[in-house]
């Protein structure tokens, strides 16, 4: 058979890569060991010290995300037996997380504490080789390739119940019928989201998605159900990750925050009206000096007469202009020196507005202004500069009441690791519409009198998008089951580490298998590139997740299971 006609078999397939990622998984184990040794004061990881080992812990995070994401759809291959494609998608996973683990520890084994005879040892394994040489093998990349160009792209779909597939049907038929059409020229006009997507979202329930079904949302009350949220927000992102798939992040902050922190009265005045979508909220965190160093804040809220003054700036509030509440943290206390043991947050009220700019004045002279910021993509909600000059902000929107002065930073904190595991569904999305349009050019571009789709490139290139697309989305689904159960807090943060970083160089070639055309606004595929840039930075930036959540997080376990 020629090359391209069939999957080429990998040995002992799902067997021989459990064996190399168990392995690899044993060097990953004693450098984060070691490493974790050497940053701990008194049990606990030291800030500082870890600090001064950031390169280390840096591409320590990267080596395990990349390495459970490998193991992960593994173990989904595994229990689907049948999907031949799957089987040969974790095989070109496992390949490229192994050689990654080894770029990655091995110039710095030192700092791992690894001597070179281990980590040529552990390279060296016949499983570890075997399993980079097989999945690795030009020829059977090729034929997994033509078989997602010649059957589906859609690759390792969640299994999803009853309630959960119909949601999936039901935003899949939205995007498709009425985000899809508008949603270039939102991208290239740099428009607002129009109402006439926006209202029919409230109707189906789209932003009362993590509210309480006794507050008027759809979630169930006694437990979350981040499975949902994933599902719908990879869904809309697929057709548009500004105009439709970044819609439910924000009241999801929101409530998260409201459940964990606010007063009874609280909950009962704001979460019926997020989950109706009235009014639209915004997240007001980060500043223009400090970005995922949330404690160091310095936006401040001045005790008056019945309520407090907001005096500062925010940066990188997205939707802010449409927003009708912000969620503020600001400092509440006067000592710089308690860190986030001096933020609290606010629930802002504003009138909304549309366009690029705003000003709301108060008729005790207040003053809050708004600019959106030019950006390259994540166009249609627009991120928003926001000065405040003595804000007035009544007693009752202090989160928690007199309580929840000083608790902000923990408040905030619940809210965002849904955001994160959100923005790993919605790097998923912007993946599988790349995917899909460049398995789609590739059909029907013909070069050198052929099919781009039959040339060995082209189908190397589609093997390797679709399986990290399929790595990606297993994990990120297996990690919002993890947060139903109250675990998972850490993983949500490497699953977005991952999944969009991953984003990045797949809609890169999926834009550059476009050639020329993908370079052109008038193509969708460039539209997904510079969305797909953003997704690394926002929600957690990448060094911060992978320093400061991730690696620590490694750590501390590694201290622990001594």
């Amino acid at each position: 058979m020629a090359v391209n006609e069939v999957v080429i078999p990998v040995d002992d397939s799902v067997n021989a890569i459990d064996e190399a990622l168990t392995s690899t998984r044993a060097l990953v184990d004693l450098a984060t060991a070691w490493l974790a040794k050497h940053c701990e004061r008194e049990g606990r990881i030291d800030a500082e010290r870890l600090d001064e080992r950031q390169v280390a812990a840096y591409e320590l995070a990267f080596a395990s995300a990349e390495l459970l994401a490998a193991e992960t759809l593994a173990a989904y291959s595994r229990l689907n037996p049948a999907d031949t494609v799957c089987e040969a998608l974790a095989a070109v996973v496992a390949a490229d997380a192994l050689q990654s683990v080894h770029t990655r520890l091995g110039p710095l084994r030192t700092e791992f504490g690894l001597e070179r005879d281990v980590t040529d040892a552990a390279f060296a394994n016949k499983a570890v080789r075997n399993c980079i040489e097989a999945g690795s093998e030009p020829g059977f990349r090729c034929s997994v390739g033509n078989r997602i160009l010649t059957g589906s792209d859609e690759v390792a779909p969640a299994p999803l119940d009853e309630d959960r597939r119909l949601a999936q049907e039901t935003f899949a038929r939205f995007a498709r019928e009425q985000v899809a059409p508008v949603a270039e020229h939102i991208h290239r006009a740099d428009t607002d989201i129009p109402e006439t997507l926006l209202q029919p979202l409230r109707e189906i329930g789209c932003f009362g998605l993590s509210v309480p079904q006794r507050f008027g949302g759809s979630a169930p009350d006694d437990r979350d159900d981040h499975l949902m949220m994933v599902v719908i927000t990879e869904t809309l992102s697929r057709a548009s990750l500004g105009a439709a798939g970044s819609l439910i992040t924000r009241p999801e902050i929101m409530t998260r925050a409201l459940l964990k922190a606010g007063t009874p009265l609280q909950q009962a005045e704001w979460l019926p009206k997020l989950a109706a979508g009235e009014p639209l909220c915004a997240i007001a965190i980060t500043e223009p000096d400090f970005g995922s160093d949330v404690a160091a804040l310095q936006c401040r809220a001045t005790r008056t007469n019945g309520g407090w003054l907001i005096d500062g700036a925010k940066t990188w509030c997205t939707f802010a202009g449409k927003a009708g509440i912000l969620f503020l943290v600001a400092r509440t206390e006067a000592d710089k020196s308690l860190g986030y043991r001096g933020l609290s947050v606010f629930l802002v009220e504003k009138p909304a507005s549309d366009g690029h700019a705003f000003e709301v004045e108060q008729p005790g002279g207040g003053k809050l202004s708004g600019r959106a910021i030019p950006t390259i993509g994540y166009r249609g909600m627009h991120s928003f500069d926001l000065s405040f000059r003595g804000f007035f902000v009544p007693d009752a929107n202090l989160l928690g009441g007199p309580e929840g002065q000083g608790q902000g930073f923990y408040a905030a904190m619940a809210g965002l690791t849904g955001g994160r595991i959100q923005t790993a569904a919605r790097a998923c999305g912007v993946m599988q519409a790349a995917l899909t349009s460049a398995a789609q050019y590739a059909r029907d571009r013909w070069v050198f009198g052929a099919p781009l789709a039959a040339l060995p490139l082209t189908q190397a290139k589609i093997a390797r998008m679709a399986a990290w697309l399929a790595a990606c989305r297993q994990l990120t689904y297996r990690v919002a089951g993890e947060l139903d159960d109250g675990r998972g807090q850490m993983e949500a943060s490497l699953v977005k580490l991952l999944a969009c970083r991953t984003a990045e160089w797949l809609t890169r070639d999926a834009m550059q298998m476009h050639g020329g055309m993908g370079y052109a606004e008038e193509s969708a595929v460039s539209r997904y590139f510079v969305d797909a840039r953003v997704l690394s930075i926002f929600e957690g930036s990448e060094e911060t997740l992978a320093i400061k959540v991730v690696a620590r997080e490694l750590l501390q376990r590694a201290l622990q299971s001594r």
